[in-house]
């Protein structure tokens, strides 16, 4: 039997080159045409249609009452928000509170205010002298007890104010909107703190820490990145609804001026316009800093043993070391 030359080994086959063939995608080049004519249209609207009434818009919409309304709305947005996210973490602790009674009342507060739409609930605050003609501030029921006692007319009651001399139209809008959107931020508190793992107020707890202590340096700081995004969207949609305000009125409001100017003049369409446009510059800013606040409390989110060192961190300042899991 005769071994096999090395000639007779079959010598490898070269591949042929691969010719790839770009995938065609007729519909996106189709989307594309659509949204361009759109576009240009649009455009071309905006600089043919004579209801736009530029100029007369722009020489409008710098007025000083607007910039007034401007600062007015900005206002209201900021102190709304600020007393909205405050009571809505008291709110929030509450509905997580092991105590029934805080619990229901939180309860019935979220109900209430998440049901009523803000348009009618502001224009309810805008008529409660009619309910109140007069607020006063003594002994409740004080009528009932003096006649318990066989006093008539009894009037145990210190200090009282007529009610439209405290609650103008800026402090009904600014409360009307306040108490509604705690209720929001209630739930978006309670999402956040549920968020958190337990085990970080336990640990917090064991060092020593009251629960108010752990819930103020351990839990919300925590829930914070959780909190921030839809805090945001409450913001960007507090500042859209202060245009309700027109209902209750707040004369120092920017959509009440810019309305105003419009039925005045008879050119409301420019002045609507004028509203939207500034609106999305108020807008813009708030999304930019969104975008930081965002930022700086994703600080840290997902390295590991974070909350761990934070803990440690704090143990120390009480002289302790934790046995963390």
């Amino acid at each position: 039997m005769s071994e096999p030359t090395p000639s007779a080994t079959p010598e490898p086959r070269q591949a042929d080159p691969i010719k790839a063939i770009p995938v065609r995608h007729p519909g996106r080049w189709v989307a594309i045409a659509v949204i361009a004519v759109l576009a240009a249209m649009f455009v071309h609207m905006l600089f043919t249609n004579k209801a736009f009434n530029w100029p007369f818009m722009f020489e409008n919409m710098f007025r000083p009452p607007v910039i007034k309304g401007l600062w007015g709305t900005v206002s209201i947005t900021v102190l709304a928000m600020i007393i909205g996210v405050l009571l809505g973490i008291v709110v929030a602790v509450c509905r997580l509170s092991e105590n029934p009674i805080l619990r229901g009342a939180s309860w019935v507060y979220t109900w209430f205010f998440r049901a009523v739409p803000r348009l009618v609930l502001l224009t309810v605050m805008g008529n409660l002298g009619l309910l109140w003609p007069r607020l006063e501030i003594g002994v409740p029921f004080d009528v009932y007890i003096g006649r318990l006692f066989g006093v008539e007319d009894a009037n145990w009651r210190f200090l009282g104010f007529t009610t439209r001399d405290i609650l103008s139209g800026f402090a009904v809008g600014v409360l009307g909107l306040a108490l509604s959107e705690a209720a929001y931020m209630a739930e978006i508190v309670r999402a956040g703190m549920l968020s958190v793992d337990p085990g970080q107020e336990e640990a917090a707890t064991a060092l020593g820490m009251s629960r108010g202590k752990a819930l103020r340096r351990v839990v919300l700081p925590q829930a914070m990145r959780v909190i921030i995004p839809p805090t945001g969207n409450e913001t960007i949609a507090m500042l859209k609804d202060t245009s309700l305000l027109i209902a209750v009125p707040v004369t120092a409001e920017l959509f009440f001026q810019l309305d105003a100017i419009g039925k005045r003049t008879f050119q409301i369409f420019p002045m609507y316009v004028a509203a939207i446009l500034w609106y999305l510059f108020l807008v813009s800013i708030l999304l930019v800093g969104q975008y930081f606040l965002e930022r700086r409390f994703a600080r840290g989110y997902g390295r590991s043993g974070a909350a761990k060192l934070k803990l440690e961190g704090l143990a120390a300042e009480h002289g302790g070391k934790p046995e963390l899991p």
